[in-house]
């Protein structure tokens, strides 16, 4: 089978339909969101339309968990925090109820998935070098897990050791185990704009991430429109 595998959408609904569009082109028949499908962009309720429409599995990300319940967010930075509000505001209850009873980890054909972490998935720590994917690959049972969250495209490699690095094409030696963040749909902090996914043939045992230009200039329009920040519109370009 070939995975469409993406995740922190933030209501970017452009760059949503280009990922979604280029799956569908290289033959992919299931899909998988890892998370963070609301927050920081103008379209909450059209990206959680799309995916919803998928039927396909989900993982809990920290935008879906606050923008669905009325916690503090003392500890999101003033962006977000405004971002978070700005969502709650303007999210149906039904939207609500189904960001707030997604899982926070789940297995698909012996593959994990996870938006954060798998030590503590619901304190939304981020894995950003070998010693944090180390406490996670030590509750992982399964030799894959797909994460998000970082908003960076990356693979940590455990065999003796365990091992980073960027992510662009690999193919998935047996005897090793392996966690991969699939970078960010709707804004990526890489340092390339575009829009991130992979693309993961289980077969060939494949993964390849996928980069894609999308309509940035609408987004960012859309954005100061709505009343969010124009920081928010203005980071995009520069994918940070």
């Amino acid at each position: 089978m070939r995975f469409a595998i993406f995740g922190d959408i933030h209501a970017n609904l452009e760059a949503l339909e280009v990922i979604l569009a280029d799956a569908r082109n290289l033959g992919a028949t299931n899909f998988i969101c890892l998370g963070d499908v609301v927050g920081y962009n103008a379209n909450p309720h059209e990206c959680l339309e799309i995916v919803q429409s998928l039927r396909c599995p989900v993982v809990k990300g920290n935008h879906d968990e606050y923008a669905a319940s009325d916690s503090s967010l003392e500890h999101f930075n003033p962006l977000a925090e405004l971002a978070i509000r700005w969502t709650r505001d303007q999210l149906e209850p039904r939207e609500r109820t189904w960001l707030a009873n997604l899982p926070l980890i789940s297995e698909i054909d012996q593959t994990t998935i996870v938006h954060a972490t798998l030590d503590e998935p619901a304190s939304w720590t981020y894995v950003l070098n070998q010693l944090d994917a180390a406490s996670s690959f030590a509750n992982q049972t399964t030799d894959l897990c797909f994460f998000g969250h970082t908003h960076a495209p990356r693979v940590y490699v455990q065999e003796d050791s365990v091992t980073g690095m960027p992510l662009d094409e690999l193919v998935l030696e047996h005897g090793k185990r392996y966690f991969i963040n699939v970078g960010s749909v709707g804004q990526p902090r890489d340092g390339d704009w575009r829009a991130a996914y992979v693309i993961f043939d289980s077969q060939t045992r494949l993964v390849k991430l996928r980069r894609l230009a999308y309509g940035l200039r609408k987004t960012q329009e859309k954005i100061v429109a709505s009343g969010l920040p124009p920081r928010l519109a203005e980071r995009l370009a520069f994918g940070k």
